[in-house]
């Protein structure tokens, strides 16, 4: 039994999570997307359970599996097969580590793999092909809990309205459990993503859309559900379905992934408003028994799961090759094609079904045969792929080797300090002290060319909560040089104006404080990101103290665009002459604000 208007809620998901990964900077919290999905998961999948023991009083759940195999596993390795001949288009840091990814993806365990490996869902330097495969790895983690759960509970249950019930119980319970774990953790971590990813934090919606499907269901739908439909009027599920879409989007807007609210009460939220549309569409298909659903609807949801898997790689592939509107282009036109091939011929020739292309009305047997032939070489191929890929990328070891070398450079001008120290009236040992994120880290090579004697220490994701601890432990130890270079902005928080206020404060006596302004090329034209809002209080803080400067790294990455061609926009380079250039201009911005504040005062 099709339900009418269901489309619109599968829709609202992907188009949030498109909007998400195209726009990023203008839809920050489109990642929502995916809450909706597996809300509509857990509702439909217990739904059709619940169905399935009112027809026969039992359920069949070795066919509940095949079935979910048959809608979840071909059009994964479809899409896996398809894309790996594009990953030649791209430089070889794209598909460092393939093999894995493609063992974690079909071993539906891309969460816990991310997880493991430090993967971070945004600010991954070369993004994973398949990331976004974490979530078929909480649908499956899903389906194997739930449908044992519910075939168990129907063994127990004497009546349709029983089993309704201790589903209600089991469900809401998880759902407790599991967003609880979501809110507590959301106060114990510094790394979002590990709540974002973990199986037990994150699969709360499917239980809360379980627990929708005992009242409301598809084919067999309880008496509350009756009560209600009646008591609703075509004009207040219409109305209600509107509201829930829009705040929705409004969330999308509002929402960010590194947020503690987003956690404590964003996904809750969200949840909810899909849950409406939910129950306001699932109403809607019985007052509306006289009118259809538009085909172009239908063919939109019918492909949405394709669409998704399809999307991500494409995106990240040609976004390397062409600008983001071509690149959001050609992936859409990619996708939504591959996508239908897959789900109106692929899928139902696996499934022994007769494959047709129902929205062109076109019998697509005499297609099928040639695409199954080709997915012997196209196998060959990502094999080969896999075989000849390199362990970890250009990018990831140049940053290993900085890592080693600055450790080694450390060391040497702490025990050079020591030997050679020379205090000026403040008893603070000339020279300059870099704490510093992955794009310094990126540019050691050039600093320490252009800064002799730099002492630098800069690491990977480190924020200007993490730099300040650095800081302050630096202070504590009495290794600052008088020159001290804060390069943290790439990875704002935001409570910046609370960390760089601590920052100044804690500067002793003696001491020049360089500020290095953060670049992020998605969000450089948005002046309310807080990246730009860290980058104007930069600039107040330097007008408002004589012994703060600003290296002004923001508009010299502006001012050169050529090196970010083929980058994730916030590390420069993607190959070695930008790598030099980015490198280069990073160093001299610093050198140039260093020497402006060699000819200043220093706090006093």
């Amino acid at each position: 039994m099709r339900i009418k208007w269901f489309s619109l809620v599968r829709i609202t998901g992907l188009i949030l999570v498109l909007l998400y990964h195209f726009f990023q900077g203008l839809f920050p919290g489109g990642f929502i997307g995916v809450d909706i999905f597996f809300a509509f998961s857990g509702f439909l999948i217990t739904s059709l359970l619940i169905d399935e023991f009112a027809r026969s009083s039992a359920i069949d759940l070795l066919g509940f599996f095949k079935r979910r195999f048959y809608r979840i596993v071909p059009p994964l390795v479809f899409m896996i097969l398809l894309i790996m001949p594009f990953t030649l288009l791209v430089r070889k840091d794209f598909v460092a580590g393939i093999g894995s990814q493609i063992a974690a993806s079909l071993g539906f365990v891309t969460n816990f793999f991310e997880i493991m490996s430090g993967g971070n869902y945004e600010s991954q330097f070369i993004p994973h092909l398949f990331i976004h495969s974490w979530s078929l790895a909480l649908e499956v983690h899903f389906y194997l809990f739930w449908g044992l759960g519910v075939w168990f509970l129907a063994k127990k249950s004497q009546s349709i309205s029983q089993l309704r019930g201790f589903i209600f119980l089991l469900s809401t319970g998880l759902f407790l459990a599991s967003f609880l774990a979501m809110f507590l953790g959301a106060f114990f971590t510094k790394n979002f993503t590990s709540i974002y990813f973990a199986s037990w934090t994150h699969i709360f919606p499917f239980f809360a859309g379980a627990a929708l499907a005992t009242v409301s269901g598809v084919a067999s739908v309880g008496v509350n559900f009756k009560k209600m439909e009646e008591a609703w009027t075509i004009k207040k599920a219409w109305l209600r379905l509107a509201l829930s879409f829009s705040l929705l989007v409004v969330l999308s807007f509002l929402l960010k992934f590194d947020q503690i609210w987003t956690y404590l009460f964003g996904f809750l939220l969200a949840t909810v408003l899909a849950l409406e549309m939910i129950l306001a569409t699932r109403i809607l298909h019985d007052k509306t028994p006289n009118r259809q659903e538009p085909a172009w609807l239908g063919f939109v949801a019918d492909t949405s799961y394709g669409v998704y898997l399809f999307h991500w790689p494409f995106y990240i592939i040609f976004s390397q090759l062409m600008n983001n509107l071509l690149a959001v282009i050609l992936t859409t036109i990619l996708s939504f094609g591959l996508a239908a091939l897959s789900y109106y011929v692929l899928e139902p020739s696996l499934a022994g079904r007769r494959p047709q292309l129902t929205f062109l009305k076109l019998d697509a047997t005499q297609i099928s045969r040639p695409i199954f032939y080709s997915l012997l070489p196209l196998t060959l191929l990502t094999l080969l792929i896999m075989a000849t890929a390199p362990k970890i990328g250009a990018f990831e070891e140049s940053l290993m080797v900085n890592g080693l070398n600055q450790a080694k450079n450390k060391l040497d001008l702490t025990r050079s300090q020591i030997d050679q120290a020379q205090a000026t009236e403040y008893n603070v040992t000339a020279g300059v002290s870099l704490i510093g994120d992955s794009v310094a880290l990126r540019a050691s090579q050039w600093l320490e060319t252009t800064i002799p004697g730099i002492q630098l220490d800069a690491v990977v994701s480190r924020n200007l909560a993490s730099g300040l601890e650095v800081y302050q432990t630096a202070i504590s130890n009495k290794i600052l040089l008088q020159d001290v270079v804060l390069a943290l902005g790439a990875n704002t928080v935001d409570n910046y104006e609370e960390a760089l206020n601590q920052l100044i404060d804690q500067l002793p006596k003696g001491h020049r404080l360089i500020l290095v302004t953060p670049y992020d090329g998605r969000v450089a034209s948005d002046e309310n990101s807080s990246l730009a809002k860290t980058r104007q209080y930069e600039q107040e803080l330097a007008k408002k103290y004589d012994y703060v400067y600003l290296a002004d790294w923001y508009q010299v990455a502006q001012d050169n665009p050529d090196i970010w061609q083929g980058t994730d926009q916030v590390h420069f380079g993607s190959e070695s002459n930008s790598i030099a250039q980015g490198g280069q201009l990073y160093a001299q911005t610093i050198k140039e604000a260093l020497d402006q504040a060699s000819q200043g005062p220093v706090k006093p």
